[in-house]
């Protein structure tokens, strides 16, 4: 068993006396000249089949796209109707852009009252190549805390790929934590310091907030409507996710609204189609970003030299 302590200056370590799960079964380590290091096993995405469904693809689809390009889709299960370029798109009027929304739903037997969307593609932003070297970094981090470094490879993926950008709302730093947020997990943020452009000390504040509060938030949803889970099931890690993101009284609304009687994959479904309190849109495209990029780094990685830490293998679809 494999025990990793990486001390964090005046950050103390999660029950450092105390051996943490070990998560090495699910890491594998790539190697290869120009991509190197270490991973989360991609194989639940495909043992679940949770690489068909059409709204990890969708996005899959996004986040390889040059935003001069756009897809024309179902808001309800992101099929694609048309590709086009943005230019061809914002060229049009108004009514011509109603028209052809209409003309598309005629073609595809859709229901007036489907929604329509145009999605602009995001390969400006999700920036794969750059973020890659900073997964080994996080999965170690989270591992060090005693967190489990699944949800390092799925935040970095998403949440800031590469970049260390403020959002409009104030999040900062490689894990996108929001300033009262990182001070409540023991970071300085101030007009003079801000711990969160730090990735060791932004790795720290956000593998605490997991561990303190978006995990036990998430048992305490489930166990509220008596639904069975492993911490280790891949829905169980979207659902925590999505507490990550929206928070937990949001998510708590969604589930009371979908009143589930069974968790599983069908559960993160029903939350993509789902809208409740402050759980809207972005928080339904959460996890199926953090699916689709997970699917993304798999293809990056599937043709290289992978290496299970106890035995050789090849991860396969």
């Amino acid at each position: 068993m494999r025990y990793i302590f990486i001390c964090l200056l005046s950050f103390p370590v999660f029950s450092q006396q105390l051996p943490f799960p070990s998560w090495d079964s699910e890491m594998v380590e790539v190697l290869k000249s120009d991509r190197t290091g270490l991973l989360m096993n991609a194989q639940p995405l495909y043992d679940g089949q949770w690489n068909t469904l059409p709204q990890p693809n969708f996005w899959k689809e996004v986040m390889l796209l040059s935003p001069d390009s756009c897809l024309i889709n179902v808001a309800s299960s992101r099929e694609v109707l048309l590709r086009m370029s943005n230019k061809d798109w914002h060229r049009q009027t108004e009514a011509q852009k109603t028209l052809l929304k209409d003309s598309l739903k005629q073609m595809y037997n859709l229901p007036a009252e489907e929604k329509i969307f145009v999605t602009t593609g995001k390969n400006d932003f999700y920036k794969f190549n750059e973020v890659y070297p900073s997964i080994s970094r996080g999965i170690l981090a989270f591992e060090s805390h005693g967190v489990d470094p699944w949800y390092a490879q799925a935040i970095l993926l998403i949440e800031s790929p590469g970049q260390l950008k403020k959002s409009s709302a104030g999040a900062y730093g490689a894990f996108q934590l929001m300033p009262g947020v990182a001070r409540a997990q023991g970071l300085t943020v101030n007009k003079y310091t801000d711990d969160r452009k730090d990735f060791e000390k932004s790795a720290y504040g956000a593998s605490r907030l997991l561990s303190r509060v978006c995990i036990p938030e998430a048992r305490r949803i489930l166990d509220e409507f008596n639904i069975e889970y492993s911490e280790s099931d891949l829905w169980f890690r979207l659902f925590v996710l999505h507490v990550y993101h929206a928070g937990a009284m949001n998510v708590k609304a969604v589930v009371r609204k979908i009143n589930p009687t069974n968790g599983g994959q069908q559960l993160i479904k029903d939350m993509w189609q789902t809208s409740a309190a402050s759980f809207g849109n972005s928080s339904q495209n959460y996890t199926q970003l953090a699916l689709a990029s997970q699917l993304i780094l798999h293809d990056m990685t599937k043709s290289d030299c992978v290496k299970l830490f106890d035995c050789q293998e090849t991860v396969t679809e």
